[in-house]
Parts: structure tokens; sequence; C-alpha cells
């Protein structure tokens, strides 16, 4: 199968926003869908859930971008677009990153940026600016990722500590 240039979502984000989350590019499946982390196996909705305690998993993709705009969570990719064969994060190739400086210059309350997986994170540290941010690495949701889900949560639940109130 040839590489094919894809491209990122926009940002879900506002000035509110506290957290920030950013995975690497789309899969396939949230491409077609155009909805982040669409592919029923991809853990993000039920991870992000516990964090927040809501059950994402199991609602409409609008109520779920609601929930995390509630919980002052945002959303985006590090990656603006890149080269890819399949969903995986190792076809990657090519890469446009976005200017994550530019994004979280925007938003006065972020606390945190969580990185969704090692090549988010290989990506996105590059692009950050230096500042007083958390930056945390969290194993990623895919299902590419044969950790345990227990294991998984144990880290993603770090991510409560940018939406603890001051």
């Amino acid at each position: 199968m040839p590489a094919v240039r894809h491209a990122s979502f926009a940002p879900h984000v506002h000035a509110g926003t506290r957290l920030l989350i950013l995975g690497s590019l789309p899969g396939a499946r949230s491409l077609a869908e155009r909805r982040y982390y669409a592919h029923p196996t991809n853990q993000f909705w039920r991870l992000v859930g516990e964090a927040i305690g809501q059950p994402l998993a199991a609602m409409a993709y609008e109520d779920r971008l609601a929930a995390l705009r509630e919980a002052r969570i945002g959303l985006w990719d590090v990656i603006r677009t890149a080269e890819r064969r399949s969903s995986s994060d190792s076809e990657i190739r090519e890469v446009e990153a976005h200017d994550l400086a530019a994004l979280v210059a925007t938003l006065p309350d972020l606390r945190m940026i969580a990185f969704n997986g090692g090549k988010a994170a290989a990506i996105g540290r590059r692009q950050l600016p230096q500042q007083g941010l958390a930056v945390v690495d969290l194993p990623s949701s895919s299902a590419a990722n044969t950790r345990g889900y227990p294991a998984k949560l144990e880290q993603w639940l770090t991510l409560r500590q940018a939406l603890a109130a001051i």
C-alpha cells in the first residue's frame, strides 16, 4: 500500500483550557469519521472519562466534546500533516508539525500538556515553549499498545492534577 498524506483536525480548545492532550495524527477510522479517537478499540474515551469521572465512551461524540470543554480539557495533534501507509504511528513519515507554541500562547489557564503515546511526545516536546507547564508522557490509548488497561489508567489518572481546583 502506498503512503498517503494525511492532515490532522482543528484543535478542540478554548481560552479556559487547563489540560491539553496531544496525540500524533488521527488514524484512518478517525479521519474517515472526522472524529478524534473514533476507532472502537482505542481506549482514549474510557481513560479520559475515568480521569474526569464521566462515562465518555458511552456518550455521543458531540456530548464527549462538550464534557471535555466543561472539564477544561483540550485536544489536538502534534502533527499537521504526514505520510502514512497505515494507522500505525511507526508508519508516519515526512512530518510537518503544528506550531504548538503558538497554540499554547492562546491558552492563559493552561497547566499541563499530556502526550498520548511516544510518537506524540517525541515530536511534540520539540515544539513546546520553555515555560513552567507540567508535561506528561502517557502510554498510548491505542489498542496497538498492548500494555493492560489498569497500567495505562494508573498513568492517565495523573491528568487530574491539571484539573484540580486552585
